[in-house]
């Protein structure tokens, strides 16, 4: 894969997710989304994690979401949270903040896994991003006990499952690849 466009990674990351996480679990993902949504699996369809348009960004963004989230929450249309859209007040901004925390850090090892810069996301244009990405670096050392515990399984069995897409791109060097701007933190 030389040249890889955003929608063939995004792809990329639905095929993966399918083989490793998607049939053991009765769930897909779905790009081309105008929004990220989650729905349950119903008795005649799986679980759908849709995420927004071909980014990757987004892709794996709703994975991270889906991988945290336990059993009462995955059968619960978005997890059962509510969702506020930017412009937010300053304390509707902390609680997003602390919201993202686990799913963005996350997140962003799912990207390091794929060879991806990461971008935290406010979802807000007004807020300040440089403190989250703080505090998203200094929540490594919780995300890792997290990963280590068995509530992390899926994760890491999805980083693995990334590291050996990576490792197939560059048998076939492409340009470097980097998350596009963040439309979503669904």
């Amino acid at each position: 894969m030389a040249d890889i466009t955003d929608a063939e990674l995004a792809d990329c990351i639905a095929q993966t997710f399918a083989q490793t996480l998607g049939r053991e679990h009765n769930a897909q993902l779905t790009g081309g989304a105008l929004e990220p949504l989650y729905r349950p699996a119903t008795g005649t369809a799986p679980a759908t994690l849709y995420f927004r348009e071909d980014y990757p960004a987004s892709a794996l963004h709703e994975i991270a979401h889906w991988c945290i989230a336990g059993t009462q929450r995955r059968r619960q249309e978005d997890f059962g949270y509510g969702y506020i859209p930017g412009p937010r007040n300053a304390e509707n901004q902390d609680a997003f903040f602390e919201s993202e925390l686990h799913t963005q850090s996350l997140e962003r090892v799912f990207a390091q896994a794929l060879g991806l810069e990461f971008q935290p996301s406010a979802d807000n244009l007004e807020a300040d991003i440089n403190t989250f990405a703080q505090a998203i670096e200094a929540h490594t050392p919780t995300l890792q006990d997290w990963l280590a515990s068995s509530a992390g399984a899926r994760a890491r069995i999805f980083i693995l499952a990334l590291e050996r897409v990576r490792e197939r791109i560059a048998q076939d060097p492409p340009p470097p690849l980097a998350l596009g701007r963040r439309a979503d933190d669904g």
